[in-house]
């Protein structure tokens, strides 16, 4: 049997149909393309893990349940004390978990643009998936719009990333609230973001039973570890829990996040220095003749070019060792769109350079 034939006959069609994610190579550039916390940790701190890692049992299975490092996450995020909660490696993996748990042919909703991962898993699930446009420009949530799609299709599961991925926004919190009183089905608030933002969900788990938020240490500096985790009503999170992979984070995650969290004055300082640079970013980028940065309350920025300018500015950016996120390519609402990661002081202002540089260049 030949190979296309092979793969007709054993890789469903809904797999076929999607696109590989791809991760580009950031290999000799400053690196600003992924919303990475770009601190490493003090050397005493590093000192410190080294000896927690040194008593890590590598030949033995981790805790299943991670129930340890699950009671510093519920302090450390101040979840409420009933609510229940999983891990996952990374919040790819619990996006994955929730929608294995659906019924065949359930619908799938998120607002578009936003999180590439709500769509492509839906879609490799063979999932229903319908994306709900946000209002143009402002990239807020067409509440009148959703609110018809909820009661139109009722769909199982409605992801809402808060703040959002690519756009940076804090959608309306009333219009969310409105949005979880209408849905028969489950809300998840994807809360990725949120050491860059003093808005949060996460009280309101004791008064909606369809609410989950979502939640992961990447953003906080801790990428490499690919934890996430969610919490809800403690018998939403049990039935999750079965279509878990045992031991799915393993032991040098669990001693390692475990660890470090219990450094809260490190992560706040790096945050708060992010923030900082983010409005520094932001005004900077203000004063660009043709780039129209839009706010933001997580630790990038996404901006505006003029027509047709995107792609041609990414590439010069790139030729000046600056690799950030070209949008452009995904047309729609975020055509000529570039995102940018805080970064460094010093590297934000490679950034900034580069990118007047690449203006000035342009015909």
């Amino acid at each position: 049997m030949l190979e296309q034939d092979l793969i007709s006959t054993v890789i469903r069609p809904e797999i076929r149909a999607l696109t590989a994610y791809k991760v580009a190579d950031a290999t000799g550039y400053i690196k600003l393309d992924a919303m990475e916390n770009p601190y490493t940790w003090p050397e005493e701190i590093k000192a410190e893990w080294l000896k927690v890692i040194h008593k890590a049992e590598i030949n033995r299975y981790p805790d299943p349940e991670a129930r340890s490092l699950c009671n510093v996450l519920k302090e450390y995020n101040q979840l409420p004390e009933q609510s229940g909660i999983l891990l996952g490696n990374g919040s790819d993996e619990i996006i994955q978990l929730l929608l294995m748990s659906l019924p065949a042919n359930s619908t799938v909703m998120a607002p578009e643009p936003s999180f590439v991962m709500y769509k492509q898993i839906a879609q490799c699930l063979g999932l229903k998936y319908q994306g709900l446009p946000l209002l143009a420009e402002s990239f807020e949530l067409d509440l009148e719009l959703t609110l018809a799609a909820i009661k139109q299709q009722q769909p199982e599961i409605i992801f809402i990333a808060y703040p959002n991925n690519p756009t940076g926004n804090l959608f309306d919190s009333h219009a969310i609230e409105q949005i979880i009183q209408h849905s028969k089905g489950l809300v998840i608030i994807d809360e990725a973001y949120a050491p860059f933002t003093d808005a949060s969900f996460i009280a309101k788990l004791s008064t909606y039973n369809n609410l989950l938020v979502m939640r992961t240490v990447s953003k906080l500096g801790l990428a490499g570890l690919r934890l996430g985790f969610i919490a809800g009503q403690p018998g939403i999170i049990s039935e999750l829990n079965k279509a878990r992979l045992p031991y799915n984070i393993n032991i040098l995650t669990q001693c390692s996040t475990e660890f470090v969290l219990t450094h809260p004055e490190m992560f706040a300082q790096q945050t708060e220095i992010l923030r900082n640079e983010r409005a520094r970013m932001f005004l900077q980028l203000s004063t660009i003749h043709g780039i129209r940065p839009y706010p933001s309350a997580a630790n990038f920025i996404l901006f505006r070019t003029e027509q047709n300018k995107a792609t041609p500015i990414f590439n010069a950016l790139k030729e000046q060792g600056i690799l950030i996120k070209n949008l452009s390519p995904q047309q729609g609402p975020l055509s000529d769109c570039l995102r940018v990661t805080i970064g460094k002081p010093e590297e934000n202002n490679a950034f900034i350079k580069a990118l007047k540089n690449a203006k000035n260049a342009m015909p």
